[in-house]
């Protein structure tokens, strides 16, 4: 690997599979994955529908358990944990954003952005989701609900509310997925603006060609391996060459 790693990794997965057991038989969805992640490096796992990113994201969050290999999450073996372990360990620190954007339909953009801060006791709740949601130009609908905004104005919310606790790393599937070309562009831009502010490293799922070409590292995938994994180059890999 052509990467600076002057820090231990927060994910890493070795040897990383997962089988499934349907009526025809027994279905192998990914097969011996091999994955890294260091502080602040953004990752885009791409490649054709069926090709298990969503499965890999999974299993790299600890949502879900491999049938081979393993995962660390900061240093931790997430088959070793019992699954409120892998809460505790993911608290305060983990960040997520899904393409249905999971947000309460009862709670307003600025309670669904203050409700992870309020469950982690922090004491300044109301003006950092306020604050957050004026980042990301929500600022005039704080008090709407979800079923009142748009896709767009959603999936802001859900980046808000990701970036809240200011995570070590954000884990999301397809942030752009459901969002016209327009929006896409604007989320991508919001995505890479909070992670400069907060220096959360970021795992992607993808479509979306432009979001991976931010990216410092790109894993391909395809019938559950990888095909290729590429580098964006940077001063530390030139100073190495």
């Amino acid at each position: 690997m052509n990467r600076c790693m002057t820090t231990p990794a927060i994910v890493t997965a070795q040897h990383l599979g997962k089988q499934v057991h349907a009526p025809e038989g027994t279905l192998t969805i990914l097969s011996d994955i091999q994955f890294e992640l260091h502080a602040g490096e953004a990752v885009a796992i791409v490649g054709a529908s069926g090709s298990g990113k969503s499965t890999l994201l999974g299993l790299l969050a600890g949502l879900d358990d491999p049938t081979q290999g393993y995962v660390e999450l900061f240093g931790k073996n997430l088959q070793t944990l019992s699954e409120d372990e892998r809460a505790q360990l993911r608290a305060g620190k983990v960040g997520f954003v899904f393409q249905s954007f999971q947000l309460l339909p009862s709670l307003t953009a600025l309670e669904n952005v203050m409700l992870p801060l309020e469950l982690a006791g922090q004491n300044k709740a109301h003006k950092v989701a306020e604050d957050l949601l004026q980042q990301v130009g929500l600022s005039a609908r704080l008090h709407h609900t979800p079923q009142q905004l748009s896709g767009g104005e959603q999936q802001r919310v859900a980046l808000a509310r990701a970036f809240a606790s200011q995570p070590q790393v954000l884990f999301a599937d397809e942030p752009t997925g459901n969002l016209d070309e327009a929006t896409g562009t604007r989320v991508i831009e919001l995505l890479f603006q909070l992670r400069e502010k907060t220096g959360t490293a970021l795992v992607l799922v993808t479509h979306d060609h432009d979001l991976a070409e931010r990216c410092d590292h790109i894993y391909k995938l395809g019938a559950g391996h990888v095909l290729s994994e590429s580098f964006r180059e940077t001063a530390c890999d030139a100073a190495l060459v």
